[in-house]
């Protein structure tokens, strides 16, 4: 307890908190521009009818094509100001109620990264990132500090340090290593890679990354915590990162773990960054220091926590007991997928399948659904496979089809789904009315059962 609490209050430099603030900051300007670049704002926000909510969130709207659009500029602006150092007790708010709010809109867009950004951004909020190497410092020298309680760079590299754990923990199944699957899917496909295309024919070769993807993520933590191995750990993290970007389509999430896991080097490391970011900027970098030098003499570096404490220790009790959810709910997590988001399993299985809707009347009308009507094909291919998206994607039919002459209108399904190469089958009871069925969490009789 008494390493604990040491390693909790006992003052460290606050220079690597700074550079982890500017490094976000500006990874996510960049995702936010590509987003906007690739189109994916209309594609995504703008030309769907129909939005997928998440479960207490169905308040969570799209605004008009315009609104959308000031919505992002309203995030890229947070997400600058968390990079600068500038209005930082306005910026980080509002970059983190922004991209939180777009990633609520629809589940169809859930990724683990959009998740652990979102995570990051609210303890941003709760830290003074922004009181040493930033422009709110330059305007108000008197802020500055150059020590801060140990504990708030640590819950940067705790939650790393959870993302890494729970990932890797997630991969220690049959599939994933037993089977070598889906990599032995995936990898078949990437044959045409320079360099390491021609191995990934081998079966042995989804073997060596199913196996070390696994032990990567349960041993990099431990070794970017250690100063005899943390070069060693980062090393792996860039080779873990850089492959996983080349051989799969997985955004900038790589780009985030490389720059966010440069926390876990020693303050030394951060200050010569910014030494060296300072030499380059020169005009800006002139005001700091001379503030710099005046402030450091009027400032200790004293900072209190007050309430910020208990907020974190029940962000990090929920952080690992939603990984842990799953094992309440029957079935086989990867086949319901009740538990299976914001847990971070990453890449862990390979899911397609169709969805056929058909809708019964009360007085013996029957009609056969397309889908395509209601939903744009990037919607219906992620609805096809998860049983909680073809529940709420039913009862938004039955609401439809009842304007539309069907008096209590019956909804039945006919979705086939394949798992990780597996044969193809009913993933849902066709059996069942599923405008009657009312989801809830562990109550899921209407889903089938997993076959071996």
């Amino acid at each position: 307890m008494l390493g604990l609490h040491s390693h909790i209050k006992r003052e460290v430099s606050i220079a690597p908190l700074a550079t982890f603030r500017a490094l976000f900051g500006m990874i996510m300007i960049v995702s936010i521009l590509r987003f906007a670049m690739n189109g994916w704002i209309e594609q995504l926000y703008i030309e769907p009818q129909y939005f997928f909510s998440f479960s207490a969130f169905d308040w969570v709207r799209p605004f008009s094509k315009y609104g959308m659009y000031a919505l992002f500029v309203l995030m890229a602006i947070g997400a600058a100001g968390i990079m600068a150092g500038w209005r930082y007790r306005i910026a980080s708010p509002l970059f983190f109620f922004t991209f939180t709010y777009v990633e609520l809109i629809d589940k169809t867009n859930y990724l683990n990264h959009y998740y652990f950004v979102s995570i990051i951004a609210f303890l941003l909020m709760l830290v003074p990132a922004n009181r040493y190497f930033s422009l709110d410092v330059i305007r108000k020298p008197e802020i500055e500090l150059t020590k801060v309680p140990g504990g708030m760079v640590n819950i940067f590299k705790l939650q790393l340090g959870l993302v890494y754990f729970f990932a890797g923990m997630a991969k220690i199944n049959p599939d994933w290593l037993i089977k070598a699957m889906p990599l032995k899917i995936w990898l078949a496909g990437k044959t045409n890679i320079p360099l390491i295309g021609s191995l990934l024919n081998y079966k042995w070769v989804a073997y060596v990354f199913s196996w070390g993807g696994m032990l990567y993520d349960l041993c990099v933590p431990f070794l970017l915590i250690s100063s005899r191995w943390r070069k060693f750990g980062y090393l792996g993290v860039l080779v873990f990162h850089i492959l996983t970007s080349l051989l799969f389509k997985i955004g900038m999430f790589p780009f985030i773990m490389i720059l966010c896991t440069l926390i876990f080097f020693p303050a030394s490391f951060h200050q010569n960054l910014i030494t060296r970011f300072r030499s380059v900027f020169q005009p800006v970098a002139s005001a700091i220091i001379l503030r710099q030098q005046v402030a450091v003499v009027k400032r200790s570096g004293n900072y209190t926590w007050r309430i910020i404490p208990i907020v974190i220790a029940i962000h990090f009790a929920i952080q690992i007991v939603i990984p842990l959810r799953y094992v309440i709910y029957p079935g086989d997590l990867f086949w319901t997928e009740e538990g299976y988001r914001f847990s971070w399993r990453v890449m862990l299985m390979e899911k397609a399948g169709s969805a056929q809707f058909q809708i019964r009347s009360a007085n013996g009308k029957t009609e056969h659904v397309d889908n395509s009507e209601f939903l744009t094909p990037y919607q219906e291919k992620m609805m096809s496979t998860q049983p909680d998206m073809i529940l709420q994607f039913a009862h938004h039919l039955a609401s439809i089809y009842s304007t539309r002459g069907f008096e209590s209108p019956s909804v039945y399904v006919n979705a086939q789904v394949t798992l990780n190469g597996r044969r193809s089958r009913p993933i849902i009871d066709n059996s069942i009315d599923l405008a009657s069925v009312r989801y809830s969490p562990g109550d899921n009789y209407w889903i089938t059962k997993q076959a071996g």
